[in-house]
């Protein structure tokens, strides 16, 4: 679980350092690379949940 604790941190670092430029910078690409790294961070914590699952699933049979 520290993975996915480290991973949420780093994911709402960037996020809020992209927000900071946005709101000096006014640029739309800041916008979009937050929703790119929303993306990334949902698609690796559900990979990351399942193989989780998948080892308790594993080790219970």
């Amino acid at each position: 679980m520290l993975i996915v604790r480290l991973l949420l941190f780093l994911a709402l670092g960037a996020i809020l350092v992209a927000l900071l430029f946005y709101f000096f910078q006014r640029d739309r690409r800041y916008l979009r690379f937050i929703v790119q790294v929303a993306k990334f961070t949902v698609a690796l914590l559900v990979g990351v949940l399942l193989f989780y699952a998948l080892e308790r699933l594993v080790l219970l049979a």
